[in-house]
């Protein structure tokens, strides 16, 4: 009996995981918000069977988007001090967000075409930005420290656009520049906001 429970859960697993690496797989085909019986016929399940393993469609996508995450969170870390040269910390935080993005790009263009209706993900989106900003504040923590207000905060909002997947995604898919066409675009971008302060440290 004890066999057969075990056999059940894991046809289970298997058939939940198949279910999620269908609908991930649609998202890197650019099918956005496919429909239940695309899924299923991705997955070789029928359309009824896919809410054996998720509550609904909701659940489902909810479920995507963690799996997206997870494969981002490897990547999140920064790899250098906030004491270091800035040229250091700009193409550091550039290389790391764009390995980063390049991941998980097609998980994070379907999160913000279904955040309008899924409460959800539109809060995991907001978290994960709100997390996204406050690393690069810390990082350029001494570059906007020596700037006045109201500068201070316009910089750390500037900083803030260029790291995001937004920028990456319009640089990428909208004006379709290679890999270190980005890397200049995004490191010059960075370094004209903040390359010419001088914290007293390393610059």
């Amino acid at each position: 009996m004890t066999e057969v429970i075990d056999g059940r859960r894991l046809r289970r697993a298997q058939n939940r995981s198949a279910v999620l690496d269908a609908l991930l797989g649609l998202f890197a085909d650019g099918v956005y918000d496919p429909s239940s019986a695309e899924i299923a016929e991705r997955a070789g399940l029928s359309p009824r069977s896919l809410f054996r393993y998720f509550d609904d469609i909701d659940d489902l996508h909810r479920a995507a988007v963690e799996a997206n995450l997870a494969l981002a969170r490897p990547l999140v870390a920064v790899t250098v001090d906030a004491a270091e040269p800035t040229d250091a910390k700009v193409r550091a935080i550039v290389d790391g967000r764009m390995r980063l993005y390049s991941t998980i790009a097609p998980g994070a263009r379907a999160a913000r075409i279904l955040a309008a209706r899924h409460k959800i993900i539109a809060t995991q989106l907001a978290q994960n930005r709100v997390f996204l900003r406050e690393q690069v504040a810390r990082l350029f923590a001494p570059e906007l420290s020596v700037m006045p207000e109201p500068s201070r905060s316009a910089a750390l909002s500037v900083v803030d656009v260029l790291c995001s997947f937004e920028s990456w995604d319009l640089l990428v898919a909208e004006q379709g520049l290679a890999a270190p066409a980005v890397n200049r675009a995004l490191v010059s971008g960075l370094t004209a906001v903040l390359g010419g302060v001088t914290t007293g440290g390393k610059n």
